[in-house]
């Protein structure tokens, strides 16, 4: 550690959510920490983004994971901030060359949570569903077709409430944000190996500039390479499929020694088909993601394909 970083404030930029600022804090701490210096040289440096002023549609349909990043992503670029703190899942596969990944912090409980009943084969019949997301969405409708599936979007608190006031019979909920906002008792987490999670969930994702040599060693103390080797490759999975936010993708990633064990699913967004693989690889290997998604493909129906770029 050098008297120039304790001197050097460093701007980080988020969401305004209260999930989004649980994370931030988390970041900031475990830098300084890492540093050794006053929590205090990292401003946290707050935004409203598109995805959270707009609580009425699918993100889907109104400009995807964008909008959860185009506001940062504009901060970062004119400087106003050194580094944006994001949850990878909502980050896009492809992202401006301007910009680079500074560090994945340890991954959290990667499991989805079940709000309003014991479990899946627990839900009513016929019972109605709050989510946005097509890949719980299609999961849900793949193992109980007799489920009706309704928009759900807001924040952890606007979700409980719509469910506290009726609107539906359950919800899901990420089991890491519910962690991170101190509400880890709430509902029935799901296993993992049956219930694939979303690609990159209960990860956080700190990006900077890729020309900004001083924030990059800075961010570089907190990496976690386990946590980033399995997103990375749950990214490039992603890119070998063409997923967007349209797209019901489900994965889960596990470290074995030198290795990655993935396990994934595509569906069509009812739920009726889907198709699944596994793949074991190197850590680094690239390939071994995007081999998972070239025979994915290879063995899915035009129900699913049609949803899916690199089809």
């Amino acid at each position: 550690m050098t008297n120039d970083k304790q001197l050097h404030t460093f701007r980080l930029g988020t969401r305004r959510s209260p999930l989004a600022m649980a994370q931030a804090e988390e970041a900031r701490d475990r830098l300084a920490q890492a540093h050794g210096i006053d929590p205090a040289h990292i401003e946290i440096v707050p935004v409203t983004a598109s995805g959270d002023r707009i609580q009425d549609r699918a993100l889907a349909e109104i400009g995807g994971k964008a909008l959860w990043t185009k506001e940062l992503d504009a901060w970062l670029e004119a400087g106003e901030i050194d580094f944006a703190v994001h949850s990878a899942k909502d980050v896009e596969t492809q992202r401006p060359e301007l910009f680079t990944i500074g560090a994945i912090l340890p991954r959290e409980d990667v499991r989805d949570v079940l709000i309003g009943a014991d479990s899946i084969a627990a839900l009513p019949q016929g019972a109605i569903v709050g989510t946005s997301a097509p890949r719980r969405a299609a999961q849900l409708l793949h193992a109980r077709p007799d489920c009706t599936v309704i928009t759900f979007r807001g924040n952890v608190a606007t979700r409980l409430a719509k469910l506290a006031a009726g609107e539906a019979n359950a919800t899901f909920l990420a089991a890491a944000g519910l962690k991170r906002l101190g509400e880890s008792g709430t509902g029935h987490p799901l296993a993992a190996e049956d219930w694939l999670p979303a690609p990159a969930q209960a990860a956080i994702m700190l990006e900077c500039r890729a020309g900004d040599e001083r924030t990059r060693d800075f961010l570089a103390a907190v990496d976690h390479s386990p946590s980033r080797a399995q997103v990375l490759a749950e990214r490039a999975l992603l890119a070998g499929l063409g997923g967007s936010c349209h797209s019901p993708i489900a994965v889960l990633t596990q470290t074995e020694g030198d290795e990655l064990v993935m396990r994934a699913a595509i569906y069509s967004p009812d739920g009726a088909e889907h198709v699944t693989g596994v793949a074991r690889f190197a850590a680094d290997d690239k390939r071994g993601p995007a081999a998972l998604a070239a025979d994915l493909l290879s063995r899915a129906v035009p129900a699913i394909t049609v949803h899916f770029a690199g089809a």
